[in-house]
C-alpha cells in the first residue's frame, strides 16, 4: 500500500502492479519539477497573470486575489493550463527573480532573504 513521504509529499511503496502507479508517478514527478530547485518570479504579485508561460511558479503573497486568494505563502505552480498549490515545508529555499534573493521558509513564512 502506498505512503506519502512527510518532506515533499510524494507517494511512494507501490507494490508490483499495484493500481494507481501511473498516476501517482505523474503526480511525484509534477510535484519535484515545482519544487526542486525552487525559484519563482515574485512573492508581490497579488494577481495571477493573466497569459502565465508553462511551469511559472510565484509565491502567494497575502492579500492575494482570483485563484490565489486564500493560498498565502503557497508556491503557485502554472502546469497543464492550471494552477497548482504547493505548502512549504520549513527549511524550504527560494530564489525569487523579482527580488534577486534567496529566501528561506521559516515557521511563520517565508524570510525577508538575502541578496545574491
Amino acid at each position: 500500500m502506498p505512503q506519502l513521504d512527510p518532506n515533499l509529499g510524494l507517494v511512494y511503496g507501490w507494490t508490483l502492479g499495484e493500481s494507481g502507479w501511473h498516476t501517482g508517478m505523474d503526480a511525484n514527478l509534477k510535484r519535484l519539477g515545482a519544487i526542486v530547485g525552487l525559484s519563482v518570479t515574485s512573492r508581490a504579485t497579488t494577481a495571477p497573470p493573466a497569459s502565465p508561460a508553462e511551469g511559472d511558479r510565484y509565491i502567494v503573497p497575502a492579500g492575494a486575489t482570483g485563484a490565489w486568494a486564500g493560498r498565502t505563502d503557497q508556491i503557485a505552480v502554472w502546469i497543464d493550463g492550471a494552477w497548482e498549490y504547493h505548502a512549504p515545508k520549513v527549511g524550504w529555499l527560494a530564489y525569487i527573480a523579482a527580488e534577486d534573493r534567496l529566501a528561506v521558509y521559516k515557521t511563520g513564512g517565508w524570510s525577508t532573504g538575502v541578496p545574491i
